[in-house]
């Protein structure tokens, strides 16, 4: 029999499910948040992967997190202290100097300037450009999917409603929509060829593109994700990296600190087994100790596939439903390497450490980028892979031991599955070699420096974080995969076919990235629902 009974009981602790209890507490309902794991947060968590050190082991920053939920949820109140890093990017050039994207447009021309005087003159009209796409994508993102009509196509209302949402961003008639049409489903490659010269400029900045996702540069709709990971960012600031102070993990220990003021529980250590199905409805969950919780509803922050085709018995679930679960694309491309280091990397062509604050990148051209993409289409770590740098405790050195720093590195492209065998321990530190090896041909010294190395392979990243097949963002954040289609037609409100069944991770719209917001609004559908 049922130990307790709730209003809704919630499966994992990413923000959005953080976000999500603490909505519907705030509006009385009555609340239990389920972790397996002993630390809150989900993929967005700091721990002591390395001695001594404060990691976040898979996100160095928290994405976009809209003013309006700090507000609304108190964050500030609950501990939430936000970093602007500045610059965002700097890039080490292939052959000599470097790029440095700040927030100030100004100060971005200058350093571009010194690659390209065309490039620098064009780089306020780009960057206006995309701003004014990625305030569309803004809008579209606090509020519901369009709702699919016939044929699995938005209604002739929501339309009316993207139009009304356009001109209220900054698009003014018909040209800046059909611009927009234009470029969502380009590759990145083939916009920034339109609109640069330089080699180094549209490596950095096609890193944004292709983060995350198993693409190159040159597939088509990676000019979108461009646009996704500009949401929430001013004109200019193009890959603007937002962090907490003391780390990513800080902004889950906020949000379940609001929720938990507003009355949500929150048990950690609680593995659910399966989500109990009675007469088509949700009527709570079985713990992995046999325990059932029982509620009216459930509402999970886990990937879609997981908690349709894991956690629900196949008998309860319709074979087209079923069909449509098994065919979301995950494919996760990266891996993790954090490195403790004695002293700040030494990076050949940036001179001084004022451009160690945001993420470091090696990216040298569109050529490295697709070249490094064909090793792993075909089941194979990329030999010369795309390097994203961090170095947390540049700007927090309490996260450290004195005299020590952390630099952690994401890389792609790892594939999940390999083309010869698995990922074995042997193949795991075969992986880290191969970082420490392409990151030493921009900063020399830094074998020397290195103390200890912690490596999360994909198959890391499913295993320990939850992130299946190690994808970063629940699914990928491709054109079939977004806005009223993901995780796929007719599921973009977080209801699933099966009642009271209900999903907010970054499975859900509005996609990756973005904290707290898919939570906040299947917090909003399940309280208009009817019980």
């Amino acid at each position: 029999m049922p130990t307790a009974a709730y209003d809704v009981v919630i499966l994992g602790s990413e923000p959005s499910a953080l976000t999500a209890a603490a909505y519907l507490a705030k509006a009385g309902r009555r609340v239990l948040l389920l972790e397996r794991r002993e630390d809150l947060g989900g993929a967005v968590v700091t721990e002591e992967l390395l001695a001594g050190c404060r990691v976040d082991a898979v996100f160095d920053d928290i994405g976009w997190l809209p003013r309006s939920i700090v507000s609304e949820l108190e964050l500030r109140r609950h501990g939430l202290e936000l970093v602007q890093l500045d610059p965002m990017v700097t890039a080490p050039a292939k052959h000599g100097g470097h790029l440095a994207l700040w927030r100030q447009l100004g100060r971005t021309q200058d350093s571009i300037r010194a690659l390209s005087t065309r490039d620098a003159e064009r780089w306020p009209d780009f960057a206006t450009g995309m701003a004014k796409h990625a305030a569309l994508l803004e809008s579209l993102y606090e509020a519901p999917a369009p709702r699919p009509g016939a044929g699995g196509m938005p209604t002739s209302d929501d339309l009316r409603g993207l139009l009304r949402l356009g001109r209220r961003a900054g698009l003014r008639g018909r040209a800046d929509l059909l611009e927009l049409a234009r470029v969502v489903p380009m590759s990145i490659a083939e916009l920034l060829d339109d609109w640069f010269e330089s080699d180094t400029l549209k490596g950095a900045l096609a890193g944004g593109a292709i983060g995350g996702l198993m693409q190159g540069p040159r597939s088509g709709g990676t000019a979108f994700l461009f646009l996704h990971r500009h949401v929430g960012g001013e004109s200019g600031a193009v890959r603007a990296r937002q962090t907490a102070r003391g780390g990513a993990g800080r902004l889950a220990d906020a949000l379940a600190a609001a929720a938990r003021e507003a009355g949500a529980e929150i048990r950690c250590g609680a593995c659910v087994d399966r989500v109990r199905v009675q007469g088509g409805r949700a009527t709570g969950v079985v713990l992995g100790n046999g325990d059932e919780i029982a509620a009216r509803a459930v509402l999970s922050g886990k990937d879609p596939r997981t908690t349709m085709l894991d956690l629900v018995e196949p008998l309860h679930l319709d074979p087209d439903a079923a069909r449509a679960a098994r065919q979301i694309r995950f494919r996760g491309p990266m891996a993790r390497v954090h490195l403790a280091v004695d002293e700040l990397p030494r990076f050949r062509g940036i001179g001084g450490d004022g451009l160690l604050g945001g993420s470091v990148v090696i990216a040298p051209s569109l050529d490295h980028l697709e070249r490094a993409y064909d090793d792993a289409k075909y089941g194979r770590v990329s030999e010369r892979p795309y390097l994203e740098i961090a170095i947390p405790t540049f700007a927090d050195p309490s996260r450290a031991p004195a005299a020590t720093h952390i630099v952690s590195v994401t890389m792609q492209y790892a594939p999940y599955t390999l083309r010869e065998g698995e990922w074995t321990p042997e193949r795991r530190s075969a992986l880290g070699d191969l970082v420490v090896g392409a990151l030493a041909e921009y900063a020399p010294a830094l074998r020397e420096t290195v103390i200890e190395r912690c490596v999360l392979t994909p198959r890391d990243l499913e295993q320990r974080y939850g992130l299946r097949e190690g994808s970063p963002d629940q699914g990928e954040m491709m054109l079939d995969q977004i806005l009223f289609m993901r995780p796929m037609p007719g599921w973009s409100r977080h209801a699933t076919p099966i009642h009271g069944l209900w999903l907010c991770g970054s499975g859900t719209h509005p996609g990756g990235r973005i904290a707290g917001v898919s939570g906040r609004l299947a917090a909003r559908e399940i309280l208009r629902a009817k019980h």
